[in-house]
């Protein structure tokens, strides 16, 4: 279930994996926050994966970089397995060409992927039914 967060980013529980996502607009002060609020509900729910979706960012700096860096490893002391996903190609060029390397976290291509990694599977669809979202 999601909570009100002092940051404004939603985190969500799926069984035993949360789900959030980093916005475009996060200063320092609400990285800290929001580090601060995953941390304490990943040792609450006893989470064993986090999902990162940042496909909505579309610059990062070396403080956002540090900060997932600082992230991934306060949640594998925790127990949980962190995975970054959605990020732009914008981004991974300018982490590049910053020099910075996001040291000890894992990247999927998009959501579902991560997700899939920490062993979250959608229920396969019965044959001949259309899903919702393919009308779109």
């Amino acid at each position: 279930m999601t909570a009100p967060h002092a940051t404004g980013v939603p985190i969500l529980r799926l069984g035993d994996v949360l789900v959030t996502g980093l916005l475009n607009e996060l200063d320092d002060q609400s990285a800290v926050a929001f580090t601060d609020e995953l941390t304490e509900r990943i040792a609450a729910d006893g989470a064993r994966g986090v999902l990162i979706d940042i496909s909505r960012l579309e610059i990062i700096d070396s403080f956002v970089a540090r900060t997932l860096m600082e992230l991934t490893t306060m949640a594998r002391l925790l127990g949980a397995r962190v995975i970054v996903a959605g990020m732009r190609p914008a981004v991974a060029i300018t982490l590049v060409e910053l020099g910075l390397r996001l040291t000890g976290v894992e990247t999927a291509l998009n959501a579902e992927q991560g997700l899939t990694a920490l062993g979250w599977h959608r229920m396969p669809q019965p044959a001949g039914e259309v899903r919702r979202d393919a009308r779109r």
